[in-house]
């Protein structure tokens, strides 16, 4: 949701350093979160640790590239994307109930059991996952948004993991993945302290004590309901960020 509110909020900054300035303080966010996971024991770490690697070549082209694209034309990619994902999410009849690949080349088995005592089974297939987080990495660090947004939803409904696990690692993926791109904006010189940087920091300062709220309130609301309110609100961020770069 930071993009679409930096994108309001300074209609005259181009793309890189919007995103820029998203990635920072997704980093922040992304560390604090997952901290508070990790005290959940929900943390997937040994497939956030492939998928981690795996996002690393397109979390670095992907903020090389936005370098190149006009404002008005990544305000209409960022509205197509958000657009897109909230309706595939509201379409998606995804069963609580997950039946695990059994059979298959590349199928990996988890067990985790978390901090409350919950255990979580689950199965999929690993190069798939590895081939999507790729691509993920790439299309999350060009428009900025870390990837949790995209990365939750594929493993949740693509690869079966529970809900309430692909969140906790997604944010775990998420903390190297916006490492990389804000480490290519620092190379760049895209994050100025005097301009973008200065403001980055003061939003990062405000994203640590919110992502130790989410963690907190994920374990409380149920994971069918999480995924609504995802797609309800990519919407109509998407629909608003539409009707701004058609100038209206």
């Amino acid at each position: 949701m930071l993009v679409p509110v930096l994108l309001l909020l300074y209609p005259d900054k181009d793309a890189q350093t919007i995103t820029a300035m998203s990635l920072l303080v997704v980093l922040a966010n992304a560390i604090s979160g997952t901290a508070a996971y990790a005290r959940q024991k929900r943390i997937d770490y040994r497939s956030g640790a492939w998928f981690a690697a795996s996002t690393l070549p397109g979390a670095v082209a992907g903020a090389i590239v936005v370098g190149f694209i006009p404002r008005r034309a990544f305000d209409a990619i960022f509205a197509a994307v958000l657009t897109a994902i909230g309706i595939y999410l509201l379409l998606q009849r995804r069963q609580q109930t997950i039946v695990p690949p059994v059979t298959g080349r590349g199928v990996v088995r988890r067990r985790i059991t978390d901090a409350t005592g919950n255990t979580f089974f689950y199965s999929f297939k690993m190069p798939v996952g590895i081939a999507l987080s790729g691509g993920i990495g790439f299309l999350s660090s060009l428009l900025g948004i870390g990837g949790g947004v995209i990365h939750v939803p594929v493993m949740a409904t693509i690869l079966h993991f529970p809900i309430h696990i692909a969140a906790s690692t997604s944010q775990f993926v998420l903390m190297f993945m916006a490492a990389e791109g804000t480490s290519v904006h620092f190379a760049t010189g895209t994050l100025h302290w005097d301009t973008s940087l200065g403001q980055a920091v003061l939003l990062a300062a405000g994203a640590i004590p919110g992502a130790q709220t989410g963690a907190w309130l994920s374990r409380r609301v149920h994971g069918g309901m999480i995924l609504r309110v995802l797609a309800g609100a990519l919407i109509l961020v998407g629909i608003r960020l539409g009707l701004k770069a058609a100038g209206a």
